[in-house]
């Protein structure tokens, strides 16, 4: 029985590269053995053990055979006879198919540093066709590794592509899409995710909203970049600027999705845009059963996005509404969830990357302008029934009005 750390924690550790993963291979061994060693089974497919001490997981050495569809659509075989270089010949990428020792020896059959070298991200065999969740993972990795140089093979982009039109994409379980797209768009360059699916032809099939939006023209004047879809990866960019949560990089992502159905005989006009665009977001969140805080701050984001660049032109009861809308009057940090989207979005286009965002202090200001007045005070103040909400946004409203006069007096 001999135990090797495998995968990403070698990969990150030639690479010098921050991984707060572990992952443990055990050759020699069956799950009787690791029982009577004190590790605890939680593997359904396969044997896996969770060390009590530690938490971390320990998988027996492992073959595997094609017998469905989709990630789950396999048999496998563990045991003792399973080798190493068996079990790293069925990894994705060269790169994640080495192994260390207890003595830091390095194990690496099929040229994985040689790979890391050249800054590749290159299949292990021809089995990376058997599973259609490598697309997104190799997508992944281009997200995490852009910015280091790396690149995709040739004939592993081939590959891609051959299993994007084969129909296995299909059969993904909704909840691994997600899992994968979430894990992406916190990575360093989740503009990347998105076009490597796009050039394997995995994004039309898995997000065919957002595949629509390239080559849909804007207005030049509002963005110079033109392409609606360019112009939403430059949206992704400057999230990434903004904020490291993936829930606002998914938000400014599906932002303009309804620009992909704007009727060709109005283009480059886009008016109304942001109420065609939240059907299809509750769309892309129901196919993936997106989280519910997710979907609705893309929700808001969608619908309230274009009346946010607009916030100090607008009335006060309508920005009473907005921040209503948005959800800031029971939440700062919803309206501070929903300004980082939208400031993304202004800042997502050719020769405005670093343009101040003025509604960001604007609605904020409105919000802690507005927010002392509150429901226990008119009940204090004797009313009751339906007419505390009626009071209460008038009150508001023109709280507003002196908020918004006192901006223009600036």
């Amino acid at each position: 029985m001999k135990i090797y750390r495998v995968g990403g924690a070698v990969r990150d550790k030639l690479l010098n590269y921050f991984s707060d993963e572990n992952d443990w291979l055990v050759v020699g061994a069956t799950p009787e053995k690791m029982v009577e060693l004190g590790y605890l089974p939680v593997g359904n497919d396969f044997p896996v053990f969770i060390k009590p001490n530690t938490g971390e997981e320990y998988a027996l050495a492992r073959t595997e055979r094609k017998s469905g569809h989709g990630y789950g659509g396999f048999t496998f075989h563990a045991a003792a006879d399973v080798s190493l270089e068996e079990d790293l010949v069925r990894r994705d990428l060269t790169i994640n198919a080495m192994a260390e020792d207890d003595e830091g020896q390095l194990y690496d059959p099929y040229n994985g540093q040689a790979d890391l070298d050249k800054k590749i991200l290159r299949h292990v065999s021809e089995a990376f066709t058997e599973d259609p969740l490598r697309v997104l993972r190799v997508a992944r990795f281009a997200a995490r590794y852009h910015h280091l140089g790396f690149t995709i093979a040739p004939e592993t982009m081939e590959l891609m592509t051959a299993i994007a039109s084969s129909g296995e994409l299909d059969y993904l379980v909704a909840e691994r899409v997600w899992k994968e797209t979430d894990r992406a768009l916190g990575e360093r360059s989740p503009d990347i995710f998105i076009d490597v699916l796009r050039q394997c032809g995995a994004l039309d099939v898995l997000f065919p909203e957002v595949s629509r939006l390239f080559g849909v023209p804007q207005r030049a004047d509002y963005h110079p970049e033109i392409d609606t879809g360019i112009h939403t990866l430059m949206a992704l960019q400057q999230s990434v600027r903004l904020s490291d949560s993936s829930k606002i990089r998914f938000s400014v992502l599906v932002h303009d999705l309804g620009k992909g159905i704007t009727p060709d005989h109005v283009l480059p006009s886009h008016r109304g845009h942001e109420a065609r665009g939240v059907p299809l977001v509750n769309d892309v969140c129901d196919r993936f059963k997106v989280p519910n805080d997710v979907r609705q701050l893309a929700l808001v984001v969608t619908e309230y996005h274009l009346m946010c660049h607009k916030a100090e032109e607008l009335k006060p009861e309508t920005i009473v509404n907005l921040l209503k809308g948005v959800g800031a009057l029971k939440s700062r940090e919803r309206l501070e969830d929903f300004i980082l989207c939208c400031e993304a979005d202004a800042r997502g286009r050719t020769g405005f990357e670093d343009r101040e965002y003025p509604s960001s202090d604007y609605l904020r200001a409105a919000l802690d302008g507005i927010s002392d007045i509150s429901v226990a005070d008119l009940v204090e103040a004797g009313i009751d029934g339906a007419e505390i909400g009626r009071q209460l946004h008038l009150r508001r409203t023109a709280r507003m009005s002196e908020i918004k006069q006192h901006y223009s007096n600036k």
